[in-house]
């Protein structure tokens, strides 16, 4: 048995990306025993310097050796840099985490939030006698917060639940913040705006889909999201309906929630089930949850339920999630459990 103590040896692979540099930072700053930090990217991002531990680090391309001796390799990069290189990883021995969703078709690859445990068991507790648990799936910040207010309210008699998420840049990564301000900046000058990323105007604007030419769809996005969800309620909850819908804003996923039930509960017990499923609830002085206020929360905030005024058992809910910090610090609890078990 592993103690939660001991040392390991990880590796994130696209440590250049985002959410690669937040993991790096996450690791730094939590009590996570991690003895090695190896940095590992596409071949156009080797060479970059950056640190690891306060100590000069290089990102280096993957190699043969690249996986060798690591306890958990995180996958952070692009869908395909993660396809082509994550079994690599898991032959070699490294127990597999992947962030990027590129993972997601492999044979056992089993998709887990920790915090959700005591409310709805994650798919990977269902493991057939003798398979091994080497690849784990950490769902999309939105896929998180669709399942977790879904199995948060399913025993309370929900009879449907809607989601309207509001998608930031910081999603299709630096390009997309860069464009996202280039655009904001060319407009109040009024000048010519580049829409390279997009194919569309962002800044000032909301998007219900991308221009023909960019190369991401934002509907491909929202079937994966569903797609997350549908895997991990199985059934055991109602499946919510999900809108996505693209923000000029460039970091922190917003949200609106509406859940109707055969008989209203109490607020405070609806409260009290979105707790035990691992979200945070601000009281009703504090400020709401909101793009600025979020930053740095490890899992997704919410406001005071509020009743609908027209219909009688229906609710709505809104919060805020760090796209960043949220699914980083689901990934990281994923290591120190099985570090536990």
């Amino acid at each position: 048995m592993s103690s939660p103590q001991e040392a390991v040896r990880v590796a994130i692979a696209g440590a250049a990306s985002l959410r690669g540099k937040e993991l790096k930072l996450w690791l730094e700053e939590s009590s996570f025993p991690a003895a090695e930090i190896r940095l590992l990217d596409e071949e156009i991002m080797a060479g970059t310097l950056t640190e690891a531990a306060g100590e000069p680090a290089v990102i280096e391309t993957v190699d043969e050796d690249s996986f060798e001796r690591v306890r958990f390799a995180f996958f952070t990069g692009s869908a395909k840099f993660s396809a082509r290189h994550g079994m690599e990883a898991s032959r070699s021995g490294a127990i597999v985490i992947d962030l990027s969703g590129g993972l997601g078709g492999e044979a056992g690859a089993k998709p887990w939030i920790p915090a959700l445990d005591s409310v709805l068991p994650s798919p990977a507790a269902n493991v057939a006698a003798g398979e091994a648990r080497r690849l784990f799936l950490i769902p999309s910040t939105p896929a998180q917060i669709a399942i977790s207010i879904s199995a948060a309210f399913a025993p309370l008699g929900l009879e449907r639940v809607a989601f309207t998420i509001f998608r930031p840049a910081s999603e299709r990564g630096t390009e997309a913040i860069e464009e996202l301000e280039s655009q904001v900046v060319n407009l109040l000058s009024f000048k010519p705006m580049s829409q390279i990323i997009y194919d569309a105007q962002v800044g000032f604007n909301m998007l219900s889909r991308y221009g023909p030419v960019s190369a991401e769809k934002l509907a491909d996005d929202r079937a994966k999201i569903i797609g997350e969800v549908r895997t991990y309620l199985a059934e055991r909850a109602p499946m919510p309906a999900i809108a996505l819908v693209q923000a000029p804003v460039f970091h922190t996923h917003t949200f609106t929630a509406y859940a109707e039930f055969q008989t209203l509960p109490a607020l405070e017990d609806l409260v009290s089930r979105l707790k035990d499923a691992g979200l945070k609830i601000v009281p009703a002085t504090d400020e709401p949850p909101n793009n600025a206020n979020v930053a740095g929360e490890e899992r997704p905030v919410l406001g005071q339920p509020e009743r609908d005024p027209g219909i009688e058992n229906g609710v709505w809910l809104w919060g805020a999630a760090d796209n960043l910090r949220v699914p980083v610090t689901t990934a990281v609890a994923v290591a120190e459990k099985l570090l536990a078990s």
